[in-house]
């Protein structure tokens, strides 16, 4: 079992990912909580969509800015910016993706994760 600091910045962490998201209007955000699967690669992900690839690529430049504003904290991580189809940031605990709208709908990962607890926001 994981620490209770551990625990607390996971949170932080997260709540600072899914306000960036909600600043710019992004559509459907979840996150899945891994952390009771045993085959998971990390601890949460965090998943949203928008309309189009301007807005994309938006959401996961606020994400950083902001996470690194509250937190001190820059993705491990990036890939996506080319083509702002799927932009995924690797936070260690946390790995976040910002879809295209049909990209979302054609990779399905909550499906796929679907074992993980789900919260909407």
């Amino acid at each position: 079992m994981k620490g209770q600091k551990e625990t607390e910045n996971l949170i932080k962490l997260k709540d600072s990912i899914v306000e960036a998201m909600q600043d710019k209007k992004a559509e459907e955000i979840v996150s899945l909580d891994l952390r009771k699967l045993n085959n998971a690669i990390t601890d949460m992900f965090i998943i949203c969509h928008a309309s189009n690839n301007k807005l994309v690529e938006a959401i996961a430049e606020n994400i950083q800015k902001k996470v690194f504003l509250d937190l001190k904290e820059k993705p491990s991580h990036k890939e996506g910016f080319e083509n702002k189809e799927w932009i995924l940031l690797d936070y260690f605990n946390i790995l976040v993706h910002v879809f295209l709208e049909e990209k979302r709908n054609f990779y399905g990962l909550e499906q796929l994760w679907g074992d993980g607890q789900m919260m909407k926001y």
